[in-house]
């Protein structure tokens, strides 16, 4: 069973400026690990939801850039939920958790940084099946 304390909010340099705010990321200084893919959610119809699902190596930082969504995380005995809602903070997501975006706002956009690059063995769909994953 992987901890959720594992999984925590970053927060990133901020450059506050007249002109408008700046953040950045960097690999390692920034987040635990190398960024090998980059990908984004955006456009999600009220009341729905994204992600449901684990992964079993995947690393990811999710980054609200825009707007705010809830990020319910389950390690198979215990759930924990993260408001995001600033562009300078991330949240950590460590292997063995399942993880379910929802409550997007309208506009909403959702970087996700991964450590790895795509990967369909990697992930695990369904909710039982990580149950016996995360309980091994």
């Amino acid at each position: 069973m992987t901890d959720l304390t594992l999984c925590k909010i970053v927060d990133f340099p901020k450059i506050t400026d007249p002109r408008g705010n700046l953040t950045f990321v960097e690999e390692i200084k920034s987040i635990p690990f190398q960024i090998k893919r980059v990908y984004w959610t955006y456009d999600v119809p009220g009341g729905e939801s994204r992600g449901g699902h684990a992964h079993k190596a995947l690393y990811e930082m999710l980054v609200a850039v825009s707007g705010s969504f809830h990020v319910v995380l389950d390690n198979g005995k215990e759930k924990k939920t993260v408001l995001l809602n600033h562009p300078w903070q991330g949240l950590i997501i460590v292997p063995g958790v399942w993880r379910v975006l929802e409550d997007f706002s309208s506009g909403a956009v959702c970087m996700v940084l991964a450590s790895d690059f795509y990967n369909e063995d990697d992930y695990i769909y369904e909710y039982d099946e990580f149950l016996e994953y995360a309980n091994e």
